[in-house]
């Protein structure tokens, strides 16, 4: 169960951020306003927020998922693969030190963002991605092994739909992964049961199993079906915005 999640406001310049889609320019309001509407979802699945201001010296810092890895056991902080977030790290330190005494870091040249993380109980699926490398995995791999997890490696690299390993999988509890369906064949997913996400509804993909909710991003209707018919309590919030700049359920807050 989770009690704690850190959040971050977005930025006046959030619209300067990265992204390697083409779906527009977010409004500034509608960020806001869909942003709110996230906390107010995360409040509602039983979490306290650590709510951050505005980090306008990095347009992309309200996607706080990427610059820290937060286990039960220590908390790690990565190391972004685009040299504009590098500070955003620095930045999240002091808070993640307010509620872990062991913290572990990555460290040159490895590089590890958090939206490639997919942690599966006691087993961390770890995207190989232009924003991951292969040292910054290693790295990852031999903390969480000392901490008492299983880690492997999954090369997105060739892969020109997503971003991060989680902008394609999710896990959601009950030894469930949703997948997106160009990626469902991984023979690594085989001890799982998957549900399968259609090409339609890919960036569905990225959702998130908040204690006895499951966020999804809205405008699904096929996902958020099946999630009901499995058992699942799905909880809809408007994400349009942070689709524009490559962003997810997942990327805007670390769960605890």
């Amino acid at each position: 169960m989770f009690t704690r999640a850190i959040v971050r406001l977005p930025g006046s310049n959030f619209a300067d951020g990265l992204t390697t889609v083409d779906l527009g320019s977010p409004h500034f309001d509608e960020v806001l306003h869909q942003h709110a509407h996230y906390c107010d979802g995360v409040r509602a699945c039983g979490l306290e927020l650590t709510v951050l201001d505005p980090d306008l010296r990095h347009p992309d810092s309200t996607f706080v998922e990427d610059a820290a890895i937060l286990t039960p056991h220590a908390a790690i902080l990565t190391r972004p693969g685009a040299s504009s977030r590098e500070g955003e790290v620095a930045a999240i330190r002091p808070v993640v030190q307010r509620f872990y005494s062991r913290i572990l870091t990555i460290d040159s040249p490895g590089t590890v963002d958090g939206g490639d993380i997919c942690e599966a109980e006691d087993h961390f699926f770890i995207g190989l991605s232009l924003r991951t490398n292969e040292e910054g995995a290693r790295q990852l791999s031999a903390h969480l092994n000392a901490l008492g997890y299983i880690a492997s490696t999954i090369d997105i690299r060739s892969m020109t739909t997503i971003l991060h390993l989680k902008s394609g999988m999710s896990y959601i509890g009950d030894d469930t992964l949703v997948v997106m369906e160009e990626m469902a064949a991984n023979p690594q997913f085989g001890g799982f049961n998957l549900l399968r996400v259609s090409p339609a509804e890919s960036y569905a993909a990225n959702c998130v199993r908040v204690n006895q909710r499951v966020l999804i991003a809205e405008g699904f209707p096929h996902l958020r079906d099946e999630l009901i018919a499995r058992g699942f309590s799905p909880l809809t919030l408007n994400m349009s915005e942070f689709q524009k700049m490559d962003g997810g359920l997942s990327c805007l807050s670390l769960r605890f």
